[in-house]
C-alpha cells in the first residue's frame, strides 16, 4: 500500500510480504531483559543524582546534575514506554490488524523510538559541550552556566528531538511496521520515495552529527587534562585526571559502539535507492545494539565514579600485586577539583600561592 495517500493503512503494508520471523521466545526474552536492566540501572541513578544533589548545592555542580538527571530520566521513560509496547506486542502475538486498525499505536511506537533514540545521543553531546566549558573555561562556566540556562537548554534539546520525532506525522507519513513485526519506525523496506529515504538519512546524520561533537568535545576536555597533568606539579590533580580520562574514554567507546550499528544501517537503507538490502536480522541486532547505550548510560555517566573506581583499584591491584597510584590522592570530587585549579591558575599570583602551598583538599 502507498503510505503518502493511506496514512490509516500504511504500517500493515508490510505484513503482506514479511519474510523475517525471529523466534518469538529469544525476542520476548530480549525485550524483558533489556526493559528491566534498563528501568534498575536509571531508577538507581536518579536515586544517586537525588542524594548527590541533596549532599552537593554548588554552584559547579547544578549543571551536570541537571543534564545528568535529564538523560537518566530520559533513559528510564524510553524503556517504560518503548519496553511496555513492545512487551504487549508480544502478548498479542504480533497481531497488529487486531489491536491497530487505524494505526495509532504503530504512530506513537515510531515517535517514542525516534525521540527516545535521538533525546540521549543529543544530551551526551551537550554534557560534553557543558563539561568541555568547564575544563576550559572554568570563570565563564561558574558565572555564565546557571541553572535557568541549562533547564532552557534541556527544554530545547527535547522540543527538537520532539520535532523530528513528528516530522512524519506533519508530513502525512505513518510510521511502517517492520519485518519482524515487533516494532515501528521509518519505512526500511523497498524505500524508494526520496521523503522515505530523507527521514532515514536524517535520523543517522543527527546522531553521528551528536557522537562527532561528544567526540570532539571531549579529544578537547581530555587533551587539557593531560596539558596541565604534565605542566602542574600538584600530586592533587593526578587522581581527578585519571577519574575524568577514565569517564571520557568510557563515555565516547559506549556511544560510538552502540550507536554505530543502527545508524550505519539506517544510513546505508537510505542511501540505496533500489531497495534494501539489509536482512532484518541486521536490522534488529543493531537495534538491541543501540538499546544498550541506553542501558549502559547511568553506569557511565553517574555510576562510574570515585568509589566505583577505588574499587575496581583494589581488586586489581590485589590480583596483580603491583601499586600503581596511591589512594590518598582521592580527595576532591572531580567538577571541583578541575573548577578550583583552573581558577586558581588564571588567578592572579596564582603560579607563587601554588608554589608556596598545595591545594587544600576538601573531604567528601
Amino acid at each position: 500500500m502507498n503510505s503518502s495517500k493511506s496514512p490509516g493503512l500504511a504500517g500493515f503494508g508490510v505484513l503482506k510480504n514479511t519474510t523475517c520471523h525471529p523466534e518469538k521466545k529469544i525476542s520476548v526474552f530480549f525485550s524483558i531483559i533489556f526493559m528491566t536492566v534498563g528501568i534498575l540501572s536509571n531508577s538507581l541513578a536518579i536515586v544517586i543524582l537525588m542524594k548527590a544533589y541533596q549532599r552537593f548545592r554548588q554552584k559547579s555542580k547544578a549543571s551536570f546534575l541537571l543534564l545528568a538527571s535529564g538523560l537518566v530520566v530520559t533513559d528510564l521513560f524510553g524503556h517504560l514506554i518503548n519496553g511496555a509496547i513492545a512487551v504487549f506486542v508480544y502478548a498479542s502475538d504480533k497481531d497488529w490488524i487486531r489491536f491497530n486498525q487505524s494505526n495509532i499505536l504503530c504512530s506513537v511506537f515510531g515517535i517514542c523510538m525516534v525521540f527516545f533514540g535521538l533525546c540521549p545521543l543529543f544530551l551526551g553531546s551537550v554534557m560534553a559541550v557543558e563539561r568541555c566549558i568547564g575544563v576550559t573555561k572554568p570563570i565563564f562556566h561558574s558565572t555564565k552556566m546557571t541553572s535557568r540556562h541549562v533547564k532552557m537548554m534541556l527544554t530545547m534539546v527535547c522540543l527538537f528531538a520532539v520535532l523530528i520525532a513528528l516530522l512524519p506525522i506533519l508530513r502525512f507519513r505513518a510510521y511502517q511496521i517492520q519485518a519482524s513485526r515487533t516494532w515501528c519506525f521509518y519505512k526500511t523496506e523497498h524505500v524508494e520515495d526520496w521523503e522515505d529515504r530523507f527521514y532515514l538519512l536524517l535520523f543517522s546524520c543527527l546522531g553521528f552529527l551528536a557522537l562527532a561533537i561528544s567526540f570532539l568535545c571531549n579529544a578537547v576536555t581530555g587533551i587539557t587534562l593531560l596539558r596541565v597533568k604534565f605542566k602542574s606539579q600538584q600530586r592533587q590533580g593526578r587522581s581527578h585526571h585519571f577519574e575524568m580520562i577514565i569517564q571520557l574514554l568510557a563515555i565516547m567507546c559506549v556511544s560510538c559502539i552502540c550507536w554505530s550499528p543502527f545508524l550505519v544501517t539506517m544510513a546505508r537503507i537510505g542511501i540505496n535507492e533500489g531497495g534494501s538490502k539489509e536482512t532484518c536480522e541486521t536490522i534488529l541486532f543493531a537495534l538491541r545494539m543501540a538499546t544498550w547505550n541506553q542501558i549502559l548510560d547511568p553506569w557511565v555517566y553517574i555510576l562510574l565514579r570515585k568509589a566505583v573506581l577505588k574499587n575496581l583499584y583494589k581488586i586489581t591491584s590485589g590480583c596483580c600485586g603491583v601499586q600503581v597510584i596511591n589512594l590518598h590522592m582521592w580527595e576532591l570530587s572531580s567538577i571541583k577539583n578541575s573548577l578550583k585549579v583552573a581558577a586558581i591558575s588564571e588567578s592572579p599570583g596564582s603560579s607563587k600561592q601554588i608554589n608556596l602551598q598545595p591545594l587544600t583538599s576538601v573531604g567528601q
